[in-house]
């Protein structure tokens, strides 16, 4: 029922963050268990065993809540935590086969070099350091191993993708893709949907009829009291007084007592409302009684104010064409329903090639306007994601695009033009560090599966369980 007004006070939910600085591995063997001689393992990566108290010790690290671990259970938060873990050993062990190290004297260079630590000259300041320590609940050691970790972790990818080299043609290639200008003409498809000028009783009357159970609205009629310290015990302090008397009426309410016995009770006098459905007109309390209205009878909060209310009657019906915000609703409906309708045969012709240049042609009749992008990224008129379907398709073809305003068009592609760039220039530099941080990352997803071979990881899905368990 009602609580928060008693603990003067809002709980903020604390946020999950379970950050994974490398590549996410699946659980393969999900569901394997082990012997029962393993039960102090939860995981098994190849012959290596990760212990339930090396999990544990985990979460406490992971410095997240408690509670944000209970309330996520079914979110799999647990799994979560465990994949970060296995991820988190598993490149270990590829540091150590590579036997890549972090040095003392580079660790101290690297926290020397923070601009965290910096003062106005540009040199470290061992004070800051340990106020930044500070702040963060950190120790100097603690803080100083995951940034060995961090650092062993980057060292490897680097000597993954070690020695790639870009050819230029490549960043070339890429320039030109993200780079060529596209020049398209499009017919804006909105004078050619039905208007709302055109939609008659008939039409409502028809679409009511298609779409009878779709249609229904619930209609209820209720009674309700509007209660606060003014009206309830003369004052305006939500005092101790006050709040025994809620508790009275939850009393009440739990024993069915008639809202208006509860009203003359209390001396307040209930607010009757009768067929009522909702609607952006309607009062912000009758609002909140209508979506709370699968609960015949509560209290409830709004604002300063507690709210009584008990449900008589809900009945479903159509909508009331004499009803005029109805009645715009329903047309709006089908003002949408033609839209639909009338893109999608639109969309089946063009994808069944019976669409032709005689027919944007005659569509285009003094609508037709030219656009020409500037690249793949312009997307200052339309959305990206219809950018890049414009971009991938061959020219002489057919399509259905949106603005930002949602607007539909109809789009034939007329020409590409490529950019030409020297290969001097420092735009063109930019393009050979994309294209080789391309190279590196496909380089590493080779690697991703490099690894699932390498290493076989096998889960105790028993122990995963008593671990959940001991959070509910």
């Amino acid at each position: 029922m009602i609580s928060s007004f008693r603990k003067f006070a809002k709980t903020k939910f604390a946020g999950l963050l379970v950050f994974i600085m490398i590549i996410p591995f699946v659980f393969w063997g999900m569901g394997s268990m082990f012997s029962s001689g393993n039960k102090n393992n939860i995981a098994k990566i190849n012959d290596n065993n990760i212990s339930t108290q090396e999990f544990i010790d985990h979460i406490r690290q992971s410095n997240i809540p408690e509670k944000t671990i209970r309330d996520n259970l079914d979110k799999n938060i647990i799994e979560e935590l465990l994949s970060n873990l296995i991820s988190t050993s598993l490149l270990d062990m590829e540091i150590k086969d590579f036997n890549i190290l972090i040095t003392e004297n580079t660790l101290s260079k690297k926290i020397k070099s923070n601009k965290n630590f910096l003062n106005e000259n540009g040199k470290f300041e061992r004070i800051k350091y340990e106020k930044f320590l500070l702040e963060n609940n950190q120790s100097a050691p603690g803080f100083e191993l995951r940034l060995r970790g961090r650092e062993l972790q980057k060292n490897l990818f680097d000597y993954i993708g070690a020695g790639t080299t870009t050819p230029k043609f490549l960043a070339k290639k890429l320039f030109i893709k993200e780079n060529r200008k596209l020049k398209f003409e499009l017919i804006n498809l909105e004078s050619f949907y039905k208007k709302k000028s055109q939609i008659s009783n008939l039409d409502i009357k028809r679409f009511i009829s298609e779409n009878e159970k779709k249609l229904k609205i619930d209609y209820i009629n209720f009674d309700y009291l509007v209660i606060n310290p003014i009206n309830l015990i003369g004052t305006d302090e939500f005092n101790q007084t006050f709040f025994d008397k809620i508790d009275e009426i939850e009393i009440d309410i739990s024993n069915n007592l008639d809202l208006n016995k509860i009203a003359s009770k209390f001396n307040l006098k209930p607010i009757k409302v009768s067929n009522l459905r909702y609607s952006q007109n309607i009062k912000d309390i009758e609002k909140k009684i209508y979506e709370a209205r699968n609960i015949k009878f509560d209290i409830i909060e709004d604002e300063n104010n507690y709210i009584l209310y008990k449900i008589n009657n809900i009945e479903k019906k159509l909508p009331n064409i004499k009803d005029n915000e109805l009645k715009s609703e329903i047309i709006e409906l089908i003002i949408k329903k033609n839209k639909f309708e009338y893109n999608k045969i639109l969309f089946d012709k063009i994808n069944q090639k019976s669409f032709n240049d005689d027919d944007f042609k005659k569509m285009g009749q003094n609508k037709t306007e030219l656009i020409v992008l500037n690249s793949i990224k312009d997307n200052n008129k339309f959305e990206i994601n219809s950018v890049e379907l414009l971009y991938s398709l061959p020219t002489k073809s057919y399509t259905l695009i949106n603005d930002d305003k949602n607007n539909i068009y109809l789009a034939k592609v007329i020409e590409f033009e490529d950019v030409i760039i020297d290969q001097n220039d420092d735009k063109f530099k930019e393009y050979i560090i994309k294209q080789n941080s391309i190279s590196k990352n496909n380089i590493l997803k080779t690697y991703d599966l490099f690894l699932n071979e390498k290493y076989n990881v096998v889960l105790n899905q028993k122990t995963i369980e008593r671990v959940k368990n001991f959070f509910q």
